[in-house]
């Protein structure tokens, strides 16, 4: 399903504001959720991995263990990118969590040194080897 035109103008420009590819940012956008704002997804080795040894309350556990919104980003990696709300849930007000995934892309993007291929691999956390081709080949719709 197309995004809509304010979901559209808000990814561009979440985007500008970390000085990324609007066309990227979509490209991710549609790759994670298909536009869709309230996509959640719980990712249990993740938990088991990451989050279980730090010993969180059993709700903040769990939220942290979920990918959310628009660009899925983890709760964790929300946390760990100074996402502060109190629930991780809001993550899936669309502003919200564009705002927080762009941060967490850009800091990929120049941890792979402006490599778009790398830079995927890395947010993608290799769950995926097709990814990075999936995602750039979306680039040209927006």
């Amino acid at each position: 399903m197309p995004p809509s035109p304010d979901i559209l103008a808000l990814a561009r420009a979440s985007a500008a504001r970390h000085a990324l590819d609007p066309a990227l940012v979509c490209a991710v956008v549609e790759q994670e959720s298909a536009w869709d704002a309230h996509a959640i997804r719980y990712e249990p080795g993740f938990r088991t991995r990451y989050v279980a040894p730090l010993g969180l309350p059993p709700t903040e556990e769990v939220a942290r263990s979920i990918s959310w919104g628009l660009m899925q980003v983890m709760g964790q990696v929300a946390r760990e990118h100074g996402f502060s709300g109190k629930f991780l849930s809001a993550l899936c007000d669309p502003a919200a969590g564009l705002d927080i995934g762009c941060a967490v892309l850009a800091t990929k993007l120049s941890a792979a040194g402006g490599n778009l291929a790398r830079s995927l691999e890395l947010w993608n956390g290799g769950a995926n080897a097709d990814y990075a081709p999936q995602v750039l080949a979306r680039i040209a719709r927006y």
